[in-house]
């Protein structure tokens, strides 16, 4: 694994597809957000995310994410996409990703989501689930990680 993911306790391999490329002969900007959201999903499910949300109804939403663009990539190529959760909150937390291309060895994005602990079945915001949360910090602690609070939000 490439040292840049070291911190990242969940990592996915993806390979560049062809149909990835835009008109201007890189990977499209959209695709770095398929690939958050791969690596978002593998964590979820490393850290039982689904399983709990199968038994709870209360599971994630995304409210936000960004993108910061560092080299392009082209095709044939296969990226490591590293997942982490620096902070957590209660009843959210952040998740960044870092974009690795194989063959350069370089950051070719990085990336932020905010996530929220949903009720689907009453239609709102949910605490994180206690059992979440530990799961959470076990994984990161794994790579040496320990999520900060985040300020209580309204």
């Amino acid at each position: 694994m490439n040292d840049l993911l070291a911190g990242y306790p969940c990592v996915i391999e993806l390979p560049l597809e062809w149909g990835d490329m835009d008109a201007f002969q890189h990977v499209n900007n959209t695709v770095y957000f398929r690939w958050f959201e791969s690596a978002r999903i593998a964590y979820f499910e490393a850290v039982g995310l689904l399983d709990s949300m199968e038994r709870t109804g209360v599971g994630p939403i995304l409210a936000s994410t960004d993108c910061r663009f560092r080299i392009p990539l082209d095709y044939p190529d296969t990226v490591s996409v590293g997942a982490r959760v620096p902070s957590v909150g209660g009843d959210r937390f952040v998740m960044e990703y870092l974009v690795v291309g194989q063959r350069s060895g370089k950051a070719a994005a990085n990336g932020s989501g905010l996530i929220v602990t949903y009720d689907y079945q009453a239609g709102k915001k949910a605490p994180l689930p206690a059992e979440l949360l530990q799961s959470l910090r076990t994984l990161e602690a794994k790579v040496g990680n320990q999520p900060t609070e985040m300020p209580r939000s309204s």
